[in-house]
This record gives C-alpha cells, structure tokens and sequence, in this order.
C-alpha cells in the first residue's frame, strides 16, 4: 500500500510539474504576445513622428516659398532702383544698402538666384519668353534675362524668364 501512496504521489507531482509547465508556457505566449504589439506599436509611433517632421519641413518650406514669392517684387524693384543714374549718390547707396540686406535675409533663408546668361536653358529653371540667332552662342544657350528666378533648395519659387538662343 505504501508503494501505491508514493506512486500517486509521484504521479500527483507529475501532474503538478506538468500543470506548471503548461502555465509557464501560456504566461510565456502571452508575454510574447504583448512584447510583439509593443514593438509595433513602437514602430508605428516611430513612423508617426518621421511622418509628421516630414510634413512640417513640407509645411515650412511651402509658406517660406509663398513669402518669399510675394516679396520677390520688391527685390524686382529695388534692383531697378539700384541701377538708375542719380545725382544724389547717398540716395543710392542707401537703395543699394538695403537691396544687399534684402538679399541677405533671403540667403539666409536658402533662397538662391538661378543661374542664367551663359547656361544651358532648362525649362525646369527657366522660362523661355524669346529666341534669337546668334552664331556666337551655342545652342539652347541663354543669352538675356528678363526676370530673375528665385529657388529654395531644389524647389523653384519663380522661374527666370529669358531669351534663348538658336
């Protein structure tokens, strides 16, 4: 009789041990569980923040091109008055001293004047507003500027209007 109470013992802690193991490995699929949606949820928060810093460089980059594009004008115009012959010379070194902060400020910004006469025409650049023939010049070569054109980065605010030549 004493064999048989030892052999449900022994038997009573196999079903024990075995009882654990299965909770042991239930616990051990639930912590796998919750260690595998922590680790999406923290690459969708990861995505969620390169996504938005994206769309606010996007965002800034767009209002700066509107500023600059509705300031631009003035940049047209202070230029001109830069290059009109006057008596009073303070009265243009002024137009000039505040044509040079003007441009400064855009540079500051990464406002950039396109490249004209002497390059190659690119119509993502630049807008064609004439042609001419001109034996000394290569062909799709600018040979005039109208307008300057303005670009922030890769993006164009305004493109340069130019005559073209052949």
């Amino acid at each position: 009789m004493s064999d048989n109470k030892e052999e449900v013992k022994e038997e009573m802690k196999q079903e024990e041990v075995q009882n654990e193991k299965t909770e042991l490995e239930l616990k051990q699929e639930e912590l796998d569980d919750i260690t595998d949606r922590y680790k999406r949820v923290l690459a969708e928060f990861e995505n969620f923040k390169k996504r938005s810093s994206k769309e606010r460089e996007s965002l800034y980059s767009s209002i700066l091109g509107d500023v600059v594009e509705a300031m631009l004008p003035v940049v047209d115009n202070l230029e001109n008055a830069a290059k009109v012959e006057t008596q009073d010379e303070n009265y243009k070194k002024g137009v000039e001293m505040v044509l040079k902060q003007f441009k400064d400020v855009l540079q500051s910004k990464g406002v950039e004047e396109i490249k004209t006469v002497g390059e190659t025409f690119d119509p993502s650049l630049h807008e064609a507003v004439s042609s001419i023939q001109d034996e000394n010049l290569g062909e799709k070569e600018i040979a005039q500027e109208y307008r300057k054109g303005y670009k922030i980065g890769s993006k164009v605010i305004r493109h340069s209007m130019v005559v073209v030549a052949n």
